[in-house]
């Protein structure tokens, strides 16, 4: 996703047309066979799974499934809709729905007569258009929560009730900050809150980098901007006006990355999306503590020689915890071959059936209530505590979740925001997303 250049404009302008140019239908796709493409391989087998269960019910149908890498499932998605080879049925992720709302490449799954009630709270109006139409069945859903090196943490003199009680604001940090100041080391071996801390020599960081956040911060800044009151948009939905300007997001911002300044918070440059995310970073003993999704439960508790503890994010202005819940789900292409077979998959992939069988192999948290049991149920036989990330969702007294922004010209936010934050990040003040926040509400009111 990148700022449009003529280019650009072009490729969107040919993804706009898309119903009109590009008929040759699903790639491998058939009348007896439905595809479909996921992303991530952890799920791949589960999915399999779910196929065999699909095709004892509807032995008239195949399912082919494509598994692709993150960086590359999006970019040959979004070729599949120029070039007619696009899936009957893709996983689809809230962050792009705006960009393929825009494009007019979804089919409206209104017939499936959906119930909100049958899945978690939000997740199933998640996929409301802007036309009112749904275009994709929930999925899953996962929470942020406070990884922890427990030996680090044990060395700091951190247990995990304190660790579950931290709170922050921010003027001075508060006992998060003193928490993450505790756990910061340097190579001479003097803690963050101890006199003669180097802060540009650091061996262990307090808290590991997840990036600059883009536009949303799921995995860094969000949950505090969130606690402190703030919300990305006008709306909750489709909204048309972002509030990157907004006083208290910016002084949120502006404490959130003055953490690297005080060497408390890994710099920008220990980030890399493949190389170094922020679980490498735990599991090298570079930093103590993450901010990270429930989609990570698994890889962080199968590192070797890292004995990971989990924790709540901490209690923000507002007296309340946040944390983004974000919720997949699977869409039908608007120029699916087999339609009425992709239908039939999708209504089996949001059903209790299949995601029952997604839960039971501990991977992710399935939409449906029954699949989220079996979920916690899975991780728990192998001993592995969720209770951080799953409280979020049914304790609204204390936490308060949110979503991802949902808006048209996404891609262009994206585009905008990156280089930004990642500007703030390296040390500019969170006041110079004043002129960014313009060109965004311009673009949205075209």
């Amino acid at each position: 996703m990148r700022i449009r250049t003529a280019a650009a404009l072009t490729c969107a302008l040919a993804l706009s047309l898309v119903t009109g140019c590009a008929q040759g239908g699903s790639a491998g796709s058939s009348a007896h066979t439905v595809t479909y493409w996921l992303w991530d391989a952890n799920q791949l087998p589960a999915y399999q799974d779910c196929a065999k269960g699909f095709e004892r019910e509807n032995p008239e149908l195949d399912v082919k499934i494509t598994q692709l890498g993150w960086a590359d499932y999006w970019t040959k998605l979004t070729a599949s809709f120029i070039a007619g080879t696009q899936p009957d049925v893709f996983t689809d992720h809230i962050q792009k729905f705006g960009q393929f709302a825009d494009l007019q490449v979804l089919e409206p799954l209104d017939e499936l007569g959906i119930d909100p009630g049958d899945y978690q709270p939000g997740l199933a109006d998640n996929w409301l258009g802007r036309d009112g139409h749904r275009y994709g069945a929930p999925k899953d859903w996962d929470t942020v929560a406070l990884f922890h090196n427990r030996k680090m943490t044990e060395a700091a003199g951190l247990s995990t009730d304190e660790l579950n009680s931290l709170a922050w604001n921010p003027e001075d940090g508060g006992t998060f900050e003193k928490a993450v100041a505790r756990l910061t080391v340097d190579v001479h071996g003097r803690r963050g809150d101890e006199p003669g801390f180097d802060k540009n020599n650091v061996e262990v960081y307090g808290l590991a980098t997840g990036g600059a956040g883009d536009g949303d911060g799921q995995t860094t800044w969000s949950p505090f901007a969130a606690s402190a009151g703030w919300n990305y948009t006008d709306k909750k939905r489709w909204g048309t006006r972002y509030r990157y300007d907004d006083e208290t997001f910016q002084k949120v911002i502006d404490w959130y990355f003055g953490l690297a300044e005080k060497g408390y918070l890994a710099p920008l440059e220990n980030y890399t999306d493949g190389a170094n995310p922020a679980n490498a970073q735990l599991a090298s003993g570079r930093a103590a503590m993450a901010l990270d999704g429930a989609w990570m439960i698994s890889t962080y508790h199968g590192s070797e020689n890292l004995d990971v503890g989990t924790a709540f994010t901490p209690v923000g202005p507002t007296g309340k915890r946040a944390t983004m819940m974000n919720g997949l789900a699977d869409s039908i292409t608007k120029n699916a071959r087999n339609k009425p077979g992709a239908v039939k998959w999708v209504e089996y992939l949001a059903s209790d059936k299949c995601q029952r069988i997604v839960g039971r192999y501990g991977i992710v948290f399935p939409a449906t209530p029954k699949g989220t049991e079996a979920a916690v149920a899975a991780y728990r036989k192998k001993g592995i505590d969720v209770t951080a990330f799953t409280r979020p969702v049914v304790d609204r007294e204390h936490f308060t979740t949110f979503s991802f922004p949902v808006t048209t010209y996404a891609a262009d936010v994206f585009a905008l925001m990156r280089p930004a934050m990642q500007d703030v990040y390296g040390g500019a003040p969170a006041s110079e997303l004043d002129r960014t926040n313009d060109q965004i509400n311009l673009i949205l009111s075209q």
